[in-house]
């Protein structure tokens, strides 16, 4: 059966399938950004345990003891699950997927200046969807670009396998893992605007620079995907979610990936 698109152009469409990623400008609108902004800031001055534990006292030699990212607020918040179900997010991945997507993930990161990024690396290594892939909504909450630590992405490597990481500069990337480039293909960075938003593959190589600037932060909201049709995911993305907000099964994938049970565990998303 052929799909109709219903809000992607074919050349939207075109670019994420060869290039593994697409920026839609203005997904969110400016009352959706104020939202999602007044919602995480009142959540800064809190500890939610396993979801959110700052060092409300910490000093400044480690920006993100202060404000390390909220792992799944969808879980305990519903403005945050109100938003990783936002129909204009849902109808974009429709037309990527070719189907019905399934929300399994939300974070957010505050990223203040100072902190250091991400390493390269793939999301459906943990997110481990099969059969299909995993596709990230990235919404920049602040204008983000390469002075205050915005997105890196590596074109094309949505055809890339999942491979074992390499271990990464913990210097300048707050977690362990790094994926090298191939040779003749390096990151570039995503510049976008408060309320664009990134789609890419879960196989896309991508990361994060480190905050290079003086006074400004770089607050995303992000979520992560499935299609309707994978049989299985990671254990640690369970439950999903419908877009009416109803919980969806899918079996656990136990397969450890690439480097076999030793991170099998791992959950750095």
């Amino acid at each position: 059966m052929s799909y109709t698109r219903r809000v992607l152009t074919k050349e939207q469409k075109e670019q994420f399938e060869q290039e593994g990623f697409l920026i839609v400008k203005g997904l969110f609108a400016e009352v959706d950004v104020r939202i999602i902004e007044e919602t995480f800031e009142m959540m800064s001055r809190q500890t939610i345990p396993g979801h959110f534990e700052p060092q409300l006292d910490a000093d400044e030699s480690d920006p993100l003891a202060r404000y390390p990212r909220v792992m799944h607020p969808h879980r305990f918040n519903d403005t945050a699950k109100r938003y990783m179900l936002h129909a204009p997010v849902l109808d974009v991945l429709r037309d990527l997927y070719e189907e019905e997507p399934l929300a399994a993930q939300s974070m957010f990161y505050y990223k203040p200046p100072g902190s250091r990024g991400q390493a390269l690396h793939q999301d459906n290594f943990y997110l481990k969807v099969e059969p299909g892939n995993c596709i990230a909504a990235w919404t920049a909450i602040d204008a983000a670009d390469e002075e205050n630590g915005g997105m890196l992405i590596v074109p094309k490597t949505n055809k890339y396998d999942i491979v074992c990481p390499d271990r990464a500069d913990q210097q300048e990337s707050f977690t362990t893992h790094y994926v090298k480039p191939p040779k003749d293909q390096q990151a570039i960075p995503a510049v976008m605007d408060k309320g664009d938003v990134l789609f890419f593959n879960g196989n896309l190589i991508h990361g994060s620079y480190r905050n290079k600037s003086k006074d400004r932060f770089r607050r995303a909201f992000i979520c992560h995907y499935a299609n309707a049709s994978a049989s299985m995911i990671g254990e640690f993305y369970r439950p999903l979610f419908r877009a009416d907000g109803s919980e969806a099964e899918m079996g656990i994938n136990p397969d450890g990936g690439p480097c076999g049970v030793l991170f099998a565990t791992a959950y750095p998303h």
